[in-house]
């Protein structure tokens, strides 16, 4: 894998290296995979800050008069050590076309310039091969004579199996180089059965030919604003194995990408989302400055809802969620304009729903809190949907969404808190209001109540103030998220009391 345009930059001091914003532009080799074929093929990837562009690899003329068709006619003639200098793969009884899977440097093959690994053979001698066995071909190409003309054609997606790994620099057996496949790899690099004994010359391309070149060219580009993410097949919990899709807002995706390590689908993960946050944001940016002061935009994004069926089965559906003003919207697509903001599928005012994550972490490393809470590192869960949260209103209609990342769950719970603050002081209902450095102490009655001791900073005296909730559990939670909150900014008032909260939190 390599970067491009990323910056190289130093950790600030006291923070791991790991927690650097990942490269927005970048290119790799992955693997399209297609789900209905069960077939996967070469690409490469090239990330900008807009656009995920998918390239194939071309034969493509870059001088002489070329062909009318794609197809190239190529005589080689056989050398008395390396023979065709070449090795195949396939045929019909495979279900797949005979294709060049090597080519030794400096042999026959290698010195016309005019064949590269992944072309197809169509002819041998003017003998059509394209429903040829592969012991049939093996056997034309080897009796064939001293020159062997063929006939070929580049194949853009050919099965991953019927190449060498891209990059490789050469041959390391005789067998392919991809594990699991079952294709033998037949050499006509060794001695060819000649007519002749005497050393023949070598192949060489003719001047007035064309030449050949193979190249990386775009054949689709998916833009980024309001695109969406999925490692998961669509409606379902399973989880593809280090592969994830790219939607568009117009429908167009990348189809699946596959990875060679999880390591690799998790960066490239995290770099495509910070692309999409920061384009979203941007969308924001716009929208804001024709909206009023109370009816701003304070985040949105792309969720999946878990659906429950009718057979007890969960299925999940993509969702647009949205935080604006005194509302939380519920979209099946985006609000690209301001007509599409009356027509969410759910709105709820702020103030009358409850946000909850279902999963957090407490642990002594201060670190492990500060970063859950801001997002800056992902936690690998067994558990299928593993960044999930609910949105209870107060009718009791409740909604389960879930995220890729755990950077994005953190994002949404703050802003939540941050939306809900906003609309409770544009209402002017604040009833009292501490600094965190006056709670002294605190209990509960383990269902409902919940006690919070502040001491007063002119007085000195402490004050108790008593609250009633309908679920304990999510209060405690939005209690650990502040205490992550005050142990990111490494507040020296919170940390002289921050293990009296921490132990109300775990008695709790």
């Amino acid at each position: 894998m390599s970067a491009e345009g990323s910056q190289s930059l130093a950790a600030p001091r006291g923070r791991p290296s790991h927690l650097l914003v990942p490269a927005r532009t970048k290119t790799a080799l992955a693997l399209l995979y297609d789900e209905g074929l069960e077939n996967a093929y070469d690409v490469r990837l090239k990330l900008t800050k807009e656009v995920l562009t998918i390239q194939k690899q071309d034969v493509v003329c870059i001088g002489g008069a070329p062909p009318g068709a794609n197809h190239r006619t190529v005589t080689l003639r056989r050398q008395p050590v390396g023979g065709l200098g070449l090795s195949i793969k396939g045929g019909a009884e495979h279900g797949v076309p005979v294709v060049i899977s090597k080519i030794f440097k400096d042999q026959a093959a290698d010195q016309t310039e005019m064949l590269f690994i992944g072309d197809a053979v169509l002819q041998v001698n003017g003998i059509n091969v394209e429903n040829a066995t592969h012991e049939e071909v093996v056997h034309l190409l080897r009796n064939a004579g001293d020159d062997v003309t063929i006939t070929v054609e580049y194949l853009r997606e050919a099965p991953s199996f019927l190449k060498l790994p891209l990059g490789s620099p050469g041959p390391s057996s005789d067998h392919s180089s991809r594990a699991s496949s079952p294709l033998f790899d037949s050499g006509l690099h060794l001695n060819g059965h000649c007519s002749h004994t005497a050393p023949s010359s070598p192949s060489s391309p003719i001047a007035n030919e064309p030449k050949y070149e193979k190249r990386w060219l775009d054949t689709l580009s998916v833009p980024l604003s309001m695109a969406r993410i999925s490692r998961y097949k669509a409606g379902t919990e399973k989880l593809r194995s280090s592969a994830l899709e790219v939607l568009a807002l117009d429908g167009a995706s990348t189809g699946v990408l596959q990875f060679s390590t999880a390591q690799d689908c998790a960066d490239w993960l995290r770099s495509i989302s910070t692309n999409i946050s920061d384009l979203t944001l941007q969308h924001m940016k716009m929208a804001n400055k024709c909206c009023s002061p109370c009816d701003q935009v304070v985040h949105m994004g792309w969720v999946n809802e878990r659906l429950q069926g009718a057979d007890n089965s969960q299925n999940f559906r993509p969702k647009f969620l949205a935080l604006r003003g005194s509302s939380f919207y519920i979209f099946g697509a985006p609000p690209v304009s301001t007509l599409d903001w009356g027509r969410a599928e759910r709105a709820y005012n702020l103030c009358e729903v409850l946000f909850k994550v279902h999963k957090f972490w407490l642990s002594d490393n201060y670190w492990l809190q500060a970063n859950l809470y801001l997002g800056l590192q992902d936690f690998d869960c067994e558990d299928p949907r593993s960044y999930c949260f609910s949105v209870l209103a107060n009718h009791g209609k409740s909604h389960i969404f879930s995220v890729e990342l755990g950077s994005e769950l953190a994002v949404w719970e703050k802003a939540f808190q941050r939306a809900t603050f906003m609309e409770v002081q544009r209402t002017g209902n604040v009833l009292w209001r501490f600094k965190f450095s006056q709670l002294k102490g605190s209990s509960d009655d383990g269902k409902t109540r919940v006690k919070l001791l502040f001491q007063n900073l002119d007085t000195k005296q402490i004050e108790t103030k008593e609250l009633e909730f309908q679920d304990l559990t999510a209060v405690l939670h939005c209690i650990h998220s502040f205490i992550a909150a005050k142990v990111a900014s490494l507040d020296p008032v919170f940390m002289d009391s921050q293990s009296m909260a921490r132990r109300y939190l775990c008695s709790s």
